[in-house]
C-alpha cells in the first residue's frame, strides 16, 4: 500500500505520495504543475503577505505557475524566471550553481543580462513552491544580488523541514520530512 500524506493548503486538500529521496529520508511529493485549483487559491494568500514589492522571481519550472498567478493578483505585467540552461538568446547571462534536495545533483540557474538590468534597484520577492534546505532560494538570490536587485521577501507555499524555523521566508503550510526511521 502507497503511504502518504494529506495536506491542507489555502482551503484546498490533497493526497502527496510519500517517496524516498535518499537511504535515509523520504519527502512528500507536492506538485503543483498543473493544479490550477491549489495555485489559484494559494496565490491571493501569499500575494497578502508581499508587502512593498517591485519584482518576482522563481526558478524554473515548478513555481512558475505560481509566480503567474501571484503577478497576477498583484496586477504586474512581468515576471522573471531563473532559467535552468543558458539559452541563445540570453544577452551576458548571469549564471549561478544549486544542488537542491529535489534534484540532489548540481542545477544551473541563469538569469538573462536584460532581465537582470530591469532588476536592479527593485525590491524582489523571490517565489518557490516549497523551500527545503534553501539552496535554490539561495542561488536566486545570489543572482539578484548580482543583478543589483534588493531581496526583501521570500515566499513559499510551503516550508519543509528545518526550513519551518527560518523567520526570513514566508509560507503558508508546513510539510514534514519522513526520516525511514519513522517509516517503519
Amino acid at each position: 500500500m502507497e503511504k502518504t500524506y494529506t495536506l491542507e493548503v489555502a482551503g484546498v486538500t490533497r493526497q502527496l505520495s510519500i517517496i524516498p529521496i535518499t537511504d535515509d529520508l523520504s519527502i512528500a511529493s507536492f506538485v503543483i504543475l498543473g493544479d490550477t485549483e491549489l495555485v489559484t487559491a494559494a496565490a491571493p494568500l501569499l500575494a497578502e503577505k508581499l508587502e512593498q514589492v517591485d519584482v518576482l522571481i522563481t526558478a524554473e519550472a515548478k513555481g512558475i505557475p505560481l509566480i503567474h498567478e501571484i503577478s497576477r493578483v498583484m496586477q504586474m505585467k512581468k515576471y522573471y524566471v531563473a532559467r535552468k540552461s543558458v539559452k541563445p538568446y540570453m544577452e551576458a547571462p548571469l549564471v549561478n550553481e544549486v544542488e537542491s534536495i529535489t534534484t540532489q545533483k548540481k542545477q544551473v540557474l541563469c538569469l538573462d543580462g536584460a532581465d537582470a538590468r530591469e532588476i536592479a534597484g527593485k525590491r524582489v520577492a523571490i517565489i518557490d513552491d516549497v523551500i527545503s534546505t534553501g539552496k535554490s532560494l539561495q542561488a536566486i538570490e545570489d543572482l539578484v544580488v548580482q543583478a543589483g536587485g534588493i531581496v526583501v521577501a521570500r515566499a513559499a507555499i510551503l516550508a519543509e523541514g528545518n526550513a519551518t524555523l527560518r523567520s526570513d521566508i514566508l509560507f503558508l503550510e508546513e510539510l514534514p520530512l519522513f526520516p525511514h526511521a519513522q517509516m517503519k
